[in-house]
């Protein structure tokens, strides 16, 4: 057994302090830390953030050759344990790593705990010492005894989040499996019996969704680790856990029963990260198997395993009553405007951009508008597309049953893109899997809206904002109006603007918001817009050509037919309905 002592060295300083011993080590015992987490697709370097390593066997030092940037090797004898020490840094308060400090400690064991090669296979355990009187200990990995938590091996070891501290802690059932919900960092005006109630009404459409009427959760237990932030959003799945992080003025409040735009984006991830229990931890890409922790794991299929479960996220929260048909649509019709609004969406198809996740998506900067597409959102229209594709077609289908098959196939395995390519052709035909293979390969916008038609959903254009006409994406304060992003093709970048451009002034007037510029328009006789333009130090006048042009990029507006068809009205039912 790998047995890890982790102490809460010094909560000031953010240090943990980490031993890890190894029994019967090799002769030539090689370690490492993880450079990335399985579910966050960059190379992160964990590494960074460890000290000195030393190590004894026995009574006898031994020296630690670092052989690479998160690689170390100790030259053993005999079959005596080897006790590996070090410290580590931890102040990031992101899912994806460590923090602790006076007041909270987090960690994901990729961050902290080095993996015995070799020894992999073996049971792993972890015992914390120096918990501050008062804090309490959250996780869903297996208690072996007070103190103690116990993996079957490094890769389960690797998929436990610990919360530590003074949090509030809840419990619900769902499809019989006992949940846990714990919340770090709430406001006292938490209503922590309705995010408990509606946490559970989406564990139980989605445990219903796959397992049907008798179900047989994969797991025993379940546990949400909720952070809360002044700001912040986002979340990384685990098999039998997930660590989020939200902004504290999005939880319910009491006395407060309705429905504002922050809780339903908490319900949202909420619904987003539970769903990955069994789409993408368990039905998996074939190439995640085994995770080599060492360097990037390539795969063209997240816009299946992360667009296909971003489409089901809020489509639960509809199907298990949380918000109604029109609450929907408005969700679903902000994702259509955000992708069919960025350039980037004709230049990378959805298969690329799982691809280059590594490299492109989680490094996005002020080109990436222009440059790549997001698996999440792009995969979640493909979804939506295919799914209404199956449903209104002669053979009905639906993406539930190609979900449920594949599920049931693989035995919630790893699967492969010929899979689910042949799957897509027994369920609706090989136009339909050749359809999906292009949406898929291509970079042309889907057909959503005559596929919304059938449904009785109508598809209209609202007047864009002056942003969109523009092609800008902007700062807006009272230190001035910065540009962030300039979009191919847009009024900006025919007059000049640069990311990091401020403008200063427009037609001789200080302007500090973007509508400022038409304030200063002789509505009589509009002339082109002379701009100043602060960039490098430097003072530059631009022209803004006037009349602007129709921007392509217009906000969706979905809504039902008034008088739509019955079996329109019936498959729309079936869909929302599940």
């Amino acid at each position: 057994m790998i047995h890890y002592r982790i102490a809460l060295a010094d909560l000031h300083a953010h240090r943990f302090e980490v031993s890890v011993t190894v029994p019967a080590p090799a002769a030539r015992q090689v370690l490492s830390l993880p450079v990335w987490i399985p579910g966050s697709y960059l190379v992160r370097e964990f590494s960074r953030h460890l000290g000195q390593v030393t190590a004894r066997q026995g009574s006898r030092d031994i020296a630690a050759h670092q052989t690479a940037k998160n690689r170390w090797e100790f030259d053993c004898s005999g079959r005596g344990a080897l006790v590996v020490t070090y410290p580590v840094y931890a102040f990031d308060t992101s899912v994806r790593a460590a923090f602790l400090d006076a007041q909270r400690g987090f960690f994901n064991p990729t961050s902290l705990c080095l993996r015995a090669h070799g020894k992999e296979s073996l049971a792993h355990r972890i015992e914390l010492s120096g918990v501050p009187a008062g804090w309490d200990v959250a996780t869903a990995m297996p208690c072996a005894e007070p103190g103690l938590w116990q993996a079957a091996d490094y890769d389960e070891l690797a998929d436990h989040p610990f919360e530590l501290g003074t949090f509030w802690r809840g419990e619900f059932m769902a499809g019989g499996v006992p949940h846990e919900f714990v919340v770090a960092g709430a406001l006292p005006v938490f209503d922590a019996e309705r995010l408990l109630r509606d946490a559970q009404r989406i564990c139980e459409t989605q445990i219903g969704f796959w397992h049907g009427p008798k179900p047989k959760p994969p797991m025993s237990r379940y546990v949400f680790l909720l952070n809360c932030v002044d700001d912040g959003y986002g979340g990384l799945e685990h098999r039998a856990s997930t660590a989020l992080i939200a902004s504290r003025r999005d939880l319910p409040r009491l006395g407060q029963p309705d429905l504002n735009e922050g809780y339903v984006k908490l319900l949202g991830l909420i619904s987003h990260e539970y769903f990955h229990t069994w789409n993408v931890k368990r039905l998996r890409p074939d190439v995640f198997a085994r995770y080599d922790y060492e360097q990037e794991n390539y795969t063209r299929l997240l816009w299946f395993f992360e667009g296909f479960t971003s489409y089901y996220d809020d489509l639960f929260l509809v199907r298990s009553g949380l918000v109604d048909e029109a609450r929907y649509l408005k969700l679903i019709s902000h994702t259509f405007t955000q992708v069919l609004g960025a350039p980037g969406r004709k230049h990378q198809s959805v298969a690329q951009s799982s691809f280059e996740a590594w490299t492109k998506y989680y490094r996005q900067d002020e080109n990436a508008p222009n440059a790549l597409v997001s698996y999440y959102a792009k995969g979640s229209m493909v979804a939506l597309a295919l799914d209404l594709t199956l449903r209104s077609a002669e053979r009905a289908s639906s993406l539930d049953e190609l979900m449920r098959a594949l599920w049931r196939e693989s035995a919630g395995g790893p699967i492969s893109e010929e899979r689910i390519f042949s799957r897509v052709a027994e369920l609706g035909g090989e136009p339909v899997a050749h359809l999906l293979q292009q949406w898929v390969q291509g970079c042309d916008d889907l057909p959503l809206a005559p596929l919304l038609e059938r449904l009785g959903v109508r598809w209209t254009h609202e007047k864009p904002t002056l942003a969109q006409r523009l092609g800008l994406r902007v700062q807006e304060s009272e230190a001035g109006l910065m540009v962030k992003q300039v979009l191919l093709e847009g009024a900006g970048l025919a007059a000049g603007l640069s990311p990091g451009d401020e403008i200063v002034a427009c037609n001789g007037w200080r302007v500090r918001k973007l509508d400022d510029l038409l304030l200063t328009l002789d509505q009589q006789q509009p002339q082109d817009l002379q701009l100043l333009v602060s960039r490098d130090q430097r003072m530059l006048p631009l022209t803004l050509a006037l009349p602007l042009q129709e921007s392509a990029a217009r906000p969706i507006c979905l809504g039902v037919l008034d008088k739509a068809p019955a079996r329109a009205q019936s498959l729309r039912r079936a869909w929302l309905g599940g």
